[in-house]
């Protein structure tokens, strides 16, 4: 197995999206949407990365009408731990109420602040207080849910005035993080791969299809990326 040093997350969401655009449009268009995405790697410039990833975005949009191009994107998501998640699951199944999921993923929210990042008091107040986090909040038949800034970069994020790098220490992207604020600008489409890692949530705990909606993203020049799950009716 590869140790942390060699894993490569460039090729790893390159094969995922590789995998999804070939079962959702064929190998035939899959070889032309990811001309050049051989030569990408870890240590790529990310203007490099963005650039190919927009002209990507723009070939799929040939093939592909926007709501196909956006579930694309949300199956190369990274993942919460499917297993992490049955307790969640299995008390959401036993009652029946969607209340219920989004009080217990708040309770591991919090102790993921508390004792996974060790975060002071004061920061682990100012996140609360301001609403952010997995679990999000019920609005009619929708969850909005609004990131935290990458785990990494939380007390960076918080101490930084600058509103450009606010935004990419808040990016959880690790190919376009340091792109964010630049030019050229990724298209809307590409944040649907961070929406994913909701949809997969509440896909899990619900156990049927779940729709998702990027409300706003640092990369389009938002100040957060908030997410909205749109339940089943």
């Amino acid at each position: 197995m590869a140790n942390n040093s060699d894993f490569d997350f460039e090729k790893n969401w390159q094969g995922k999206l590789s995998q999804v655009v070939e079962e959702t449009a064929g190998k035939e268009i899959r070889d032309q949407v990811l001309a050049g995405a051989a030569e990408l790697s870890q240590d790529t410039p990310v203007e490099e990365k963005i650039r190919w990833t927009c002209k990507m975005i723009d070939q799929l949009g040939e093939f592909t009408n926007e709501r196909t191009r956006r579930k694309i994107m949300t199956r190369c998501a990274c993942q919460y731990p499917v297993e992490d998640l049955q307790d969640v699951k299995e008390a959401y199944q036993a009652s029946g109420e969607i209340e219920t999921a989004i009080s217990m993923l708040q309770e591991k929210f919090e102790s993921f602040l508390g004792d996974t990042l060790e975060l002071e008091d004061n920061l682990i107040k100012e996140i609360l207080e301001l609403g952010w986090g997995v679990a999000g909040r019920r609005v009619g038949n929708a969850i909005i849910s609004t990131k935290i800034p990458k785990s990494g970069y939380i007390r960076d994020y918080f101490g930084e005035t600058d509103p450009v790098e606010k935004r990419r220490l808040y990016c959880h992207c690790p190919r376009v993080r340091e792109g964010v604020g630049s030019e050229p600008s990724l298209p809307e489409e590409y944040c649907y791969c961070g929406a994913g890692f909701y949809k997969g949530i509440w896909e899990e705990i619900l156990g049927e299809p779940v729709e998702v909606e990027v409300l706003e993203s640092v990369i389009q020049g938002g100040d957060v990326c908030k997410i909205a799950i749109h339940l089943p009716d």
